[in-house]
């Protein structure tokens, strides 16, 4: 399959609605652990993203789509996430330059960069009870996937899966950074906000590449 700049623009429009619908669970997480704003921050960065995107003309191509809209999330976001998802579209961006289209290895490729650039931006590893819990067993799961040949749909099912996995996991973790590693083991028994908004996006994409293959007539 082909995830053209159009389609691409369609699924992050959708992920902004994802995260306006759910920023009260997500600041209701981060009540328990912080200041009980991650929500509201994911659902102004990611509307952000959608308006300054919606405005851009039909030809733009994916990385500058990707570019615009990590600019745009820095710029709408003033807390710590914001430097995160800013470096991580702008590293997919890169990856991704110039395409009107991505292929499946096109995908795999904005994924690791935008994985990537997360984790070197936060210098956070998994256990740390942070969105890497989720992004990183993702990244890996997708990569075996293609390894192993499995079709594009069930290499991000499998993503998901584990993304899920890592997301349920930062309930049983102390937290060891942010505001939140202050509470030392009173994190426990909490999920990390970052973590479930990190998982909302990626099964989001998922979801909609499923969509988009369908309404194409499947892949090749």
């Amino acid at each position: 399959m082909e995830v053209t700049s159009q389609q691409l623009k369609m699924i992050l429009h959708t992920i902004a609605y994802k995260m306006d619908s759910e920023k009260e669970h997500l600041s209701d997480l981060d009540r328990e652990l912080g200041d009980g704003d991650h929500g509201i921050t994911m659902s102004l960065g990611w509307r952000a993203i959608k308006e300054a995107l919606a405005d851009m003309p039909e030809n733009t191509d994916c990385g500058l789509l990707c570019k615009t809209a990590g600019m745009t999330f820095l710029n709408a976001v003033g807390s710590s996430v914001g430097p995160l998802y800013a470096t991580a579209f702008m590293r997919a961006g890169a990856a991704v330059k110039e395409k009107m289209a991505l292929s499946e290895e096109d995908l795999l490729s904005f994924w690791t960069a935008f994985v990537e650039g997360i984790i070197e931006r936060g210098k956070a590893a998994v256990g740390d009870k942070t969105m890497v819990d989720v992004w990183a067993p993702a990244l890996e799961s997708l990569r075996e996937g293609y390894r192993h040949g499995k079709d594009v749909h069930a290499s991000f099912r499998d993503a998901v899966s584990a993304g899920r996995a890592g997301m349920i996991a930062t309930a049983e973790m102390v937290s060891r950074k942010g505001r939140s590693s202050r509470l030392g083991n009173r994190s426990l028994s909490h999920q990390d906000p970052g973590a479930v908004s990190a998982y909302l996006i990626l099964s989001v994409f998922a979801d909609m590449l499923e969509s988009i293959d369908s309404k194409d007539g499947g892949s090749e």
